[in-house]
């Protein structure tokens, strides 16, 4: 398990860096932000991807299903002298009428079974001009197991073991004396994974429409993790279904209201 999953302070000023370095310019290139602007954002975990939506005046809102991660993110807002709301729920569950100019839903999608209803829940919280950035690491990435969180150093530093066969991947985690909750979460993971080209069928599907999208071969985030430069895939292997999903770190999107 590497030290960040630990020291969630680290963590949460690692994602308000990589948000305002990269993820706040990609979105102001189709949506104005300012200080009257609603932002949501649907697992905010800690919340810093909130941190500089905050800092610009925006009225943020961040929900998770995890009370600690709530606390954390009330604790760590408060560190910065930044306000907003945060909600412990199911994001099913929250009741709103409510409309937001933004919703963030960074490395989430991965991790949830209802992905259409989460797509319509986003569709019917935006504003009739909001946007949704969407982001997720596709399945068959070097890491798309989140094998990162196991305890085992080796497990921990294998790159795709998580698409092994499910009998050889469990045997492996076994055998590297993983514990049992760690186990369920990585078979969890693997029961909802997403790839590139089944998102776009279930957008096809949706209320919503691609406005753009970009294929990252290294992922913003690892400068903040790793200290690697960001690197956009623009070759053809970019263009190769199935084959793109080896390489692509990270799949991000800018989603609007379908008219």
């Amino acid at each position: 398990m590497q030290k960040r999953h630990s020291d969630r302070l680290r963590y949460f000023l690692e994602l308000a860096a990589t948000t305002k370095e990269y993820f706040l310019p990609y979105i102001k290139q189709f949506h104005n932000i300012d200080a009257n602007s609603e932002i949501l954002e649907i697992g905010c975990g800690e919340g810093g991807n909130l941190l500089c939506f905050s800092k610009m005046g925006c009225n943020v809102t961040g929900i998770d299903i995890s009370a600690n991660r709530i606390r954390q993110a009330a604790e760590f807002f408060a560190l910065e002298h930044c306000t907003g709301t945060f909600i412990n729920s199911d994001v099913f569950n929250y009741q709103s009428s409510k409309r937001f100019d933004v919703i963030l839903c960074h490395d989430v999608f991965e991790h949830v079974f209802q992905k259409s209803m989460l797509l319509h829940f986003c569709a019917e919280h935006l504003k009739p001009k909001g946007v949704v950035f969407l982001a997720f690491p596709p399945w068959r990435m070097p890491f798309g197991g989140h094998q990162q969180i196991c305890r085992n150093r080796v497990l921990a530093n294998l790159p795709y073991i998580h698409i092994l066969p499910t009998f050889a991947y469990k045997g492996l985690l076994k055998m590297g004396r993983e514990t049992d909750d760690c186990i369920n979460e990585l078979l969890c993971i693997r029961n909802t994974s997403i790839t590139i080209n089944r998102f776009y069928r279930l957008i096809k599907q949706s209320d919503l429409d691609i406005a753009d999208n970009e294929f990252w071969f290294i992922n913003p985030h690892y400068k903040q993790k790793f200290g690697f430069r960001p690197l956009k895939l623009y070759n053809v292997i970019s263009k190769i279904p199935y084959l793109r999903d080896y390489v692509t770190t990270s799949f991000i999107c800018i989603l609007r209201p379908k008219h």
